[in-house]
């Protein structure tokens, strides 16, 4: 059946815009396709990646269990190294930090921790700093763990750190400074925290005086 008139004006109008805009069209699908395509396959990658860390975890809290100390730093090590944008990457570097530590290996705790602080997310990193600061008061390295403990905390976090401070202020004497950030602790500590107690007792020790209501 012939075209009419308007049908071939149409046909004509639609042939010049597709010569026209054609080439951009059929880019910018291509385009859409591939980004929907790469989205897909980043979250297929996703999930791959956290299926295999949680697998390399679960080897690594059988090691704990086990208490044994070697395999415990290699599964951290492979967990660090291949997936290390996971929370099993974080977790992983914390528990191998706290097994170094026991076993007096204060440089790989360190490194461990610092691992953390460099790529954790903020609240990993908070825990990583709290426990960086505990290693450097044990190394006596009383500025540098201060240091540490500078900067932003999550209030979730407040009391953990002025307790800490309050740590490495009695190992340097400061007994007023440190009397301050133990009142401070207490303070910022939920009463039905058990840690309230010990904090109490550090006040205690070096002649606090009784904690104010939380």
């Amino acid at each position: 059946m012939a075209y009419d008139l308007e049908e071939q004006e149409q046909l004509a109008a639609l042939k010049a815009w597709w010569n026209r805009y054609g080439n951009l069209v059929t880019w910018l699908l291509i385009a859409a396709l591939a980004a929907y395509a790469g989205w897909n396959g980043w979250n297929t990658y996703q999930r791959s990646q956290a299926t295999q860390a949680a697998q390399l975890y679960d080897e690594l809290q059988k090691a704990v269990a086990a208490n044994d100390a070697a395999k415990i730093q290699r599964a951290a090590t492979d967990i660090t190294e291949r997936f290390g944008r996971t929370a099993y990457a974080e977790m992983a570097a914390l528990t191998a930090a706290k097994t170094a530590f026991d076993a007096n290996d204060l440089k790989t705790a360190k490194e461990r921790l610092q691992w953390v602080v460099d790529k954790g997310s903020d609240e990993y990193k908070a825990i990583a700093r709290i426990r960086l600061a505990g290693v450097l008061l044990d190394e006596k390295a009383y500025d540098q763990a201060l240091k540490t403990l500078d900067g932003d905390f999550s209030a979730q976090f407040a009391g953990a750190v002025a307790d800490r401070r309050g740590d490495i202020l009695v190992a340097q004497n400061k007994v007023a400074e440190a009397r301050n950030a133990y009142q401070q602790a207490l303070e910022k500590t939920d009463e039905k925290d058990p840690n309230r107690q010990l904090i109490q007792i550090k006040l205690d020790a070096i002649g606090g005086t009784p904690a104010k209501a939380a």
